[in-house]
């Protein structure tokens, strides 16, 4: 059976396929693409490459929905968690470039209410680097808050930080969208979503949306969660490193998708850390407007000052080290976008991943709905390591 338009399809077994196109030379990224569904228990998935750019892969294939009934198409969008960071790191670095605010911003001068424990002195820098010292919440917040932007805001400027703001860095896992976006919306009476949608969905027609319109959940690919309840968990005695560790994602219970991801509710929100929906195609056009020195959304000089280093070393969340750029997760040793230290991107949960290699040309966005290692993911490994060798 062949595509007339994107090339041969490819049988996996009675019940998968794989369709779309790679350039000569490029075969070997198909061939990962086949093995993620057939060692790795791929669902459903689309990774979209560019080199230089001209895009020299765009492969879909699997199912859509958990079911099986719905095949994954060109245009099926799923949620892509943390890429929504990177993008959202973007938005920022196209505002300050544009004069609209400043990393030296100091954030209690938009966000009077933000102040004690340090918190007064922040920048928003510090706040793009992870550094505010507010990953989640002491006390346990209402299920579902996450959803009343205002009510997490709110609460966000009264919390106490876990270390000293500013002295130290940890991921933010759910609460990073939530700070950057607020300053941001203070400062120019616009969402995240919106200026995804202004900056980013018009101009480059990218395919994706923070705040799904209900009009384009058709085409949402269901994700596979590993339960599908909301846990239920007492944290009475926990330590404050105990406390800390299950917070920062369960806190308030649904924040990380858990029980929520397939929700009408949580396509029509706006939690930039978690909950952007796109396409393998959208998140590798923008990245791939990047890779020439920030093409039509930066200048060369705003693309580097969103790349200067913020946060290195032993991560307070994690337990392992991290990286980060104003926003951006930068390479490091263990764990790059590729073999070059000058590529920017960010990870998302699961395995999905957008990046920009401005040494290669190299564009990338890989999309999936089955849930795996969050760190080192097979799947995400194999696809970067055979656009690489497909470029030696």
């Amino acid at each position: 059976m062949r595509n007339p338009h994107f090339g041969e399809v490819l049988a996996l077994t009675s019940d998968h396929f794989v369709d779309g196109f790679t350039a000569p030379g490029f075969s070997g990224v198909r061939e990962a693409f086949v093995n993620n569904f057939v060692e790795h228990n791929e669902i459903g998935g689309a990774c979209t490459v560019s080199v230089r750019g001209e895009v020299v892969v765009d492969l879909w294939g699997g199912y859509a929905s958990l079911d099986h009934t719905r095949m994954w198409t060109p245009e099926t969008l799923v949620n892509a968690f943390s890429v929504g960071k990177g993008i959202t790191a973007l938005i920022a670095a196209i505002l300050v470039d544009q004069g609209a605010l400043s990393y030296q911003t100091r954030v209690s001068d938009v966000w009077p209410k933000f102040v004690g424990g340090g918190k007064e002195d922040l920048l928003f820098e510090d706040l793009l680097g992870h550094r505010t010292g507010l990953p989640t919440f002491h006390d346990t917040l209402p299920a579902l808050s996450m959803y009343d932007w205002s009510y997490m805001c709110d609460a966000l400027a009264r919390e106490k930080p876990w270390w000293k703001p500013g002295t130290n860095h940890g991921y933010h896992v759910n609460t990073y969208g939530f700070l950057v976006g607020e300053v941001i919306r203070r400062a120019t009476n616009s969402s995240v979503g919106q200026h995804i949608h202004k900056m980013l969905h018009s101009p480059l027609q990218a395919d994706m949306f923070l705040g799904v319109p209900e009009s384009e959940h058709g085409r949402i690919a269901e994700f596979e969660w590993p339960t599908n309840a909301i846990p239920t968990v007492d944290t009475a005695g926990f330590s404050d490193e105990q406390l800390l560790a299950y917070n920062t994602y369960n806190n308030p219970e649904g924040t990380s998708g858990g029980g929520t991801v397939n929700t009408t509710e949580w396509r029509l929100a706006e939690i930039p850390s978690t909950n952007l929906h796109a396409s393998s195609r959208g998140i590798e056009r923008v990245y791939r407007e990047l890779t020439n020195s920030g093409g039509t959304l930066l200048s060369a000089h705003g693309l580097n000052e969103s790349l200067v280093e913020m946060s290195n070393g032993p991560d307070v969340v994690l337990g392992r080290n991290s990286r980060f750029g104003r926003g951006f997760q930068i390479p490091l040793p263990e764990r790059g976008f590729g073999p070059h230290p000058e590529a920017f991107g960010h990870f998302g949960a699961g395995g999905s991943v957008g990046f920009s290699d401005p040494r290669s040309g190299v564009a990338f966005g890989y999309v999936m709905n089955q849930m795996g290692p969050r760190w080192q993911n097979p799947r995400n490994r194999a696809l970067i390591d055979a656009v690489y060798s497909s470029l030696s």
